[in-house]
């Protein structure tokens, strides 16, 4: 079983790491010092965290964040920023292409010694609930990081130090508050049962989560598994796994012609009325309402 907390190691001679991918995160490039690249093994498609802060930028595909407790859509231009310990996920079943960059500067670091970065270490030091970038910040930042690979390491350092002067410039609403709160696990011993947990929910929310099945799969009781994983993913389990249900059943209702009724079924809620209520609390409308708005509102 892989455990939450991922060690991720620089290269020598280099103060952080450049990954980039081009089918998936279990198939990873990390950047040598010299510009070429060496395969090493991705922990993206596992729900993890690393005391790294992590800037990741995807190129290509589609599917679903997760990031502390938040769970949302994300595709081709994502740029989001983690802070140091942040569990997170990327669920891409049909493939994704990206960079990222991982690094760990704490307070006493000597590069913020540097004046100049004042305002970078103050707004990195916000980050704990992790930001998604937006607008001309994602644009300036996406495509500084994606010249990162090819180059050698001082080069990059170059660039790094570009993107830290772009962040801590950016305009307020460029930024999007992921997580509800921050998290701290950095010790925790129940790491691993609740990221094999993760895992399974997220392949089968779609039929039946038995909280037998998840206590077996983890070796735990029920009150400890209910409060372990609260603690780990943010919410509940039901509360996770109805997120899950909802975002999946907004995508069907905007991408195929589907009957309200038989997406709900297809995405797992067993009855309708608490799917069109779930719904509407979450929303702010119907089903319906949400398919007719999304599909008339200005591109």
């Amino acid at each position: 079983m892989k455990g939450l907390r991922e060690t991720i190691d620089p290269p020598a001679g280099q103060a952080f790491r450049t990954i980039c991918w081009t089918r998936n995160l279990r198939e990873v490039d990390s950047i040598q010092p010299d510009g070429t690249s060496e395969r090493i093994g991705g922990e993206g498609v596992h729900w993890h965290h690393h005391v790294e802060m992590e800037l990741t930028h995807f190129t290509a595909g589609k599917g679903t964040r997760f990031v502390g407790d938040h769970i949302g859509e994300f595709g081709a231009g994502e740029l989001v920023l983690l802070g140091s310990n942040l569990p997170h996920y990327w669920h891409a079943p049909g493939g994704s292409a990206g960079t990222s960059i991982q690094w760990h500067f704490p307070a006493t670091h000597p590069v913020w010694e540097f004046s100049e970065l004042a305002a970078t270490k103050d707004l990195l030091g916000k980050a704990e609930r992790g930001f998604r970038l937006k607008g001309t910040t994602a644009t300036r930042v996406g495509g500084i990081l994606e010249g990162m690979t090819g180059v050698k390491a001082g080069e990059r350092l170059s660039r790094l130090i570009g993107i830290f002067s772009v962040i801590a410039d950016m305009p307020e609403r460029h930024r999007e508050i992921l997580s509800s709160r921050s998290f701290g696990l950095s010790g925790s011993r129940h790491q691993a049962a609740i990221a094999a947990a993760v895992r399974h929910v997220v392949g089968h929310f779609r039929g039946e989560i038995r909280m037998e099945d998840l206590l077996k799969l983890t070796g735990m009781s029920r009150p400890t598994f209910a409060r372990q994983f609260k603690e780990h993913a943010g919410r509940t389990v039901s509360e996770f796994v109805n997120k899950l249900r909802l975002q999946a059943a907004c995508a069907e209702l905007l991408e195929t012609e589907r009957s309200v009724t038989e997406i709900a079924l297809n995405c797992g809620f067993g009855e309708i009325s608490f799917f069109n209520r779930l719904f509407r609390r979450e929303k702010g409308c119907s089903p319906r309402e949400f398919r007719k708005r999304t599909a008339s509102a200005p591109a």
